[in-house]
């Protein structure tokens, strides 16, 4: 027997079907973009920057929809499926794109996330777990922050046995301004569940990720 089906032993039993949750982002405020725009405009001429060129002249409205996009996550559903063979060993999504905005300096963080959890009784459309990111990525953020909201927020709705958060990123508001130190990245990674508490399990998912165990 899995060192892990004990918790969840396999039934014959149907489970009920579960509808997919549909996840928006709660808007603080409506966009305006028009004062988004005036805004940036303002913003550039204290800096001394005009925008009376043919190139510059666009440039506040596209300052006010980039960055629109950015605080923009994407509505989605949250499928899950019954887990019917009662899988009980870890699924992992390494390498996921991850973008988002220093809340110190609204200047972008990129790098890539390795996001994994032990089933319990429902597993998710895989899809979901790069939704998940992008749902909690596109604000003002920091990264230790984000790696924790992942986690938490993948063990409330979806209640496995584990759940792991693995991010490594980098931030060019320390790379391209400051300490100006190119090419530091940052590593953050949040484990809860057996993958916090069981050392083989957690040695298993941090091998996977390319971290030490």
């Amino acid at each position: 027997m899995s060192r892990r089906s004990a918790a969840l032993p396999h039934s014959s039993q149907p489970i009920p079907q579960v509808a997919a949750l549909r996840v928006v982002s709660p808007a603080e405020q409506e966009t305006d973009l028009a004062a988004a725009e005036e805004a940036a405009a303002q913003f550039l001429r204290a800096l001394g920057i005009g925008t009376d060129s043919e190139s510059l002249r666009g440039t506040p409205g596209r300052m006010a929809r980039a960055y629109a996009e950015l605080f923009s996550p994407r509505p989605f559903d949250l499928t899950t499926f019954p887990n019917d063979e009662g899988y009980d060993e870890l699924v992992l999504a390494r390498n996921i794109p991850l973008r988002s905005v220093c809340e110190h300096h609204l200047l972008p963080f990129v790098g890539t996330a390795h996001i994994g959890y032990l089933p319990g009784r429902r597993i998710l459309g895989l899809s979901k777990l790069a939704r998940v990111l992008e749902h909690f990525a596109c604000r003002p953020q920091v990264q230790e922050r984000l790696t924790k909201q992942v986690a938490d927020w993948l063990q409330n709705q979806l209640q496995p046995k584990g759940v792991g958060v693995v991010i490594q990123a980098e931030h060019t508001c320390m790379t391209l301004r400051g300490v100006q130190a190119t090419g530091a990245t940052t590593m953050t990674s949040t484990l809860l569940g057996l993958l916090r508490t069981d050392a083989r399990s957690r040695s298993e998912f941090l091998t996977l990720t390319g971290l030490p165990g």
